[in-house]
Formats: C-alpha cells, sequence, structure tokens
C-alpha cells in the first residue's frame, strides 16, 4: 500500500506513521517544522510544502497513492485542493473529524447518523468546528471522482507526545505543586481515546471495503468524569499528589483553563457500535496515563528523540 500522510510528524499523525511506516510505503507532507529523524524513519519519504501550495503539490501526483490520510484539514477547501493536486488518482481519502461536529444539546447519545452543527459559534473553537463541519460535506464529493472516502471522528485524544495542554497540565501540576485543581461542583462528563488505539483504527480502515464511504465515532470504551478521572491518575503516576477542590465560581473568576467539561450542560456521549461490532479493544484510561507520564517525564529530562 502506498499511503500519503498529509501532517504525519505531530501526536496522532506521528503514531499512525509509527504503525504503517515498516509495512508500507509512507510519503508524509509537511511544511517541515518537524523534520523526521532519518535514522528511526528511515523508510518514510518526507515532502517539505504548505498543504495550500497547488503547485508545489502537484508534483508528488505521479506517486501513486493509494490512499491519502489527511490529518490537518481544517478549512473549506483543503481537501478540494489536495484532491486536484493529486489529478483525483487515489483509491481512498481519509479524513480525520471530531466528535464535536454534531449539533449540541439534543442530550442523545450521538451515532454516526447524528445531524451535524450547522450553527456558527464564535472563537477559535466555533472557527475549527464551523470547518470540520464544511469539510464533511466536501469529501462527500469524492464519489464524484470515483474516489471512496472514510472520516474518523474522535472524541478527545490524549497520550504521548499530546501537544494540547490536557493530561499535560496534570502532570505539570502534579511534578511541579504535588496537587491538581478538582472542580468540587462537577457534574460534566467526557471520552477519551488513547492515540494509539486512533492511529491503529485509522490504519485498519485503509483500504477496508466496509470502510468506504462511512463515518466512524472513536470514542474509547468509558464515559469518564472528574472523579473517575481522578482516580485513573492516581493509579498512573507514581508521585502522590493533593486533590485542591475549586468551586466553579473561583475556576470562572481566575479564568483557570480545565480542559474537560465541567457542567452537564456542556457535555455529550458519543457511541462508536460501529467500530465495536469490529471488535475494536481500548487502552483503559489508567494504562494510557501511565503511558502518557512515562513520556512526559521523558520528555521534561530531554531524552525523547525526534
Amino acid at each position: 500500500m502506498n499511503i500519503l500522510v498529509i501532517g504525519g510528524t505531530y501526536f496522532l499523525g506521528r503514531a499512525f506513521v509509527d504503525i504503517v511506516k515498516e509495512k508500507h510505503c509512507v510519503t508524509v507532507l509537511n511544511r517541515g517544522n518537524v523534520v523526521l529523524s532519518k535514522e528511526l524513519y528511515k523508510n518514510v519519504k518526507q515532502y517539505i510544502c504548505d498543504r495550500h501550495d497547488e503547485e508545489k503539490i502537484s508534483h508528488i501526483k505521479d506517486e501513486d497513492f493509494d490512499v491519502v490520510v489527511d490529518f490537518c484539514a481544517y478549512n473549506k477547501g483543503d481537501i478540494d485542493l489536495i484532491l486536484r493536486a493529486l489529478d483525483y488518482n487515489i483509491k481512498q481519502y481519509i479524513f480525520i473529524s471530531t466528535c464535536d461536529v454534531y449539533k449540541r444539546g439534543s442530550g442523545a447519545v450521538l451515532d454516526e447518523n447524528a445531524q451535524l452543527e450547522e450553527r456558527r459559534f464564535g472563537g477559535e473553537a466555533g472557527d475549527y468546528i464551523s470547518g470540520k463541519v464544511a469539510l464533511e460535506k466536501e469529501i462527500r464529493r469524492c464519489t464524484e471522482h470515483e474516489i471512496y472516502y472514510t472520516v474518523i471522528r474522535p472524541a478527545i485524544i490524549y497520550g504521548p507526545g499530546n501537544y494540547a495542554p490536557r493530561e499535560s497540565m496534570f502532570f505539570n501540576w502534579i511534578v511541579n505543586a504535588g496537587q491538581i485543581l478538582y472542580p468540587i461542583e462537577s457534574d460534566g462528563h467526557f471520552q477519551m481515546v488513547y492515540v494509539e488505539d486512533v492511529a491503529k483504527i485509522i490504519s485498519d480502515l485503509c483500504l477496508l471495503e466496509e470502510a468506504y464511504n462511512e463515518s466512524f465515532n472513536v470514542c474509547g470504551k468509558d464515559i469518564v468524569n472528574y472523579d473517575s478521572f481522578v482516580n485513573a491518575l492516581r493509579n498512573a503516576v507514581y508521585i502522590p499528589f493533593e486533590k485542591i477542590e475549586v468551586s466553579s465560581e473561583m475556576i470562572e473568576q481566575k479564568n483557570i483553563p480545565l480542559p474537560f467539561a465541567i457542567h452537564e450542560s456542556e457535555s455529550e456521549t458519543y457511541s462508536d457500535a460501529k467500530l465495536l461490532k469490529r471488535g475494536v479493544r481500548y487502552t483503559s484510561l489508567e494504562e494510557g496515563l501511565k503511558k502518557s507520564f512515562s513520556f512526559y517525564m521523558q520528555e521534561e529530562s530531554g531524552n525523547i528523540t525526534e
């Protein structure tokens, strides 16, 4: 299989490349902010180019790719541009979307057939959601060119190399202060999925007929709240820590950027029954946090190799 990875040097994209690089031909297209180690990625081609530079991207259209896996499409037009640059000469396009594309506030368990969010919200998060929704519509035009599409909708992804300040926020507090902040009035819930699990699922869906023109939620096996998250954290890290209870009012006043939903009104519940029917197995939150903390400590000590 010949795979073109758009992104591929950070977090989920890197985890995917690590899985497929030994068995398949892999080309990574990115802007070059991270250059892959020639020693560790000797079988991987890296093409440094801005994905919006259609002329430069078109130089690799003769590579005859089977699959495009796109980790960094965020704005309307991003998928169409790649398809044009490759002269529509691929078999499958896998787009990494998000569970945030679903319409908020329904109170229902959201499966892949749930309505997408058509409202526009302000700020960076609102722009992100609107961009992903637009691209979900855009990718369906692949069928006009006899190209199969697959949409991946992850919930909250965590794990080694996470550049979003989620679990690392708690690791920082534990290592530097021996304590974490805990929202005492929290009744919210969330779903977390380990990065390597998501990468493995994506690799399994490459050129899989059952994945053609389908969408898949990837959301982990458990509904998590702050209590269960803290319990998993205690079992995952080897440094004891104190739980400092703070009110919702203080969180707002101090503008404390807690990474997970605090209130039930902010929470949604997703179903990944389609994947579970395929026998997908998820890493437990405790085990995933343990691996993430180990990586964090290695990174802090400077023992991580790119």
